[in-house]
């Protein structure tokens, strides 16, 4: 599983032994099954639990975004805020909202620790496969029609918290924008 949700299998290691494959169910793209495999019912509990505890700003801010969603309207936001001010709890509680529906969505933050606040967070760097050292001819690494390239395209939100402690390359020559661009987009 850990190899999984990094894109990666017992196959990319030779010398490893590889498990029964008659053992394990037939899987298209495990990463969209990873992100589809939630407990529909436990979190649509959660998001009930989650939406009593909003603020009147954020639940302004949460019902700004759901609706571009619900209209099936693209679009780009970018929530800013003293630390403290409760931005990553919007993006905890999105996530369980659109998962309790069967939706997939991207959680990813620019450092670790971020990742651990929101569900399902991946750093932006494993996520879109950033190399660790970026310069102005940097590019993700994600191969068209790959497991990965598939599962983006099949978002249907993106969240990426504190966006602005990346590296100014990854957006002055667009190579995330097209992730970022199609944060409400839907199939």
């Amino acid at each position: 599983m850990m190899l999984r949700s990094c894109g990666k299998s017992l196959k990319d290691y030779p010398p490893m032994p590889r498990a029964d494959t008659s053992l394990v169910p037939d899987i298209q793209n495990s990463l969209i099954h990873d992100e589809l495999n939630y407990n529909k019912q436990s979190l649509a509990e959660e998001h009930v639990r989650l939406m009593s505890t909003m603020t009147s700003k954020q639940h302004k801010v949460y019902d700004t975004i759901m609706t571009r969603f619900n209209e099936n309207k693209h679009g780009v936001f970018f929530l800013c805020g003293y630390g403290g001010t409760r931005k990553t709890f919007i993006w905890r509680v999105m996530p369980v909202a659109l998962r309790s529906k069967g939706e997939i969505v991207l959680t990813v933050a620019s450092s670790g620790i971020a990742t651990l606040l929101i569900p399902g967070g991946r750093t932006t760097h494993s996520r879109f496969c950033i190399p660790l050292n970026v310069d102005e001819f940097s590019t993700c690494i994600i191969v068209p029609k790959c497991p990965l390239a598939l599962l983006i395209q099949k978002a249907n939100l993106i969240i990426w918290d504190e966006a602005p402690m990346m590296h100014k390359h990854l957006f002055s020559h667009g190579q995330l924008y097209v992730a970022i661009s199609r944060v409400t987009s839907r199939k």
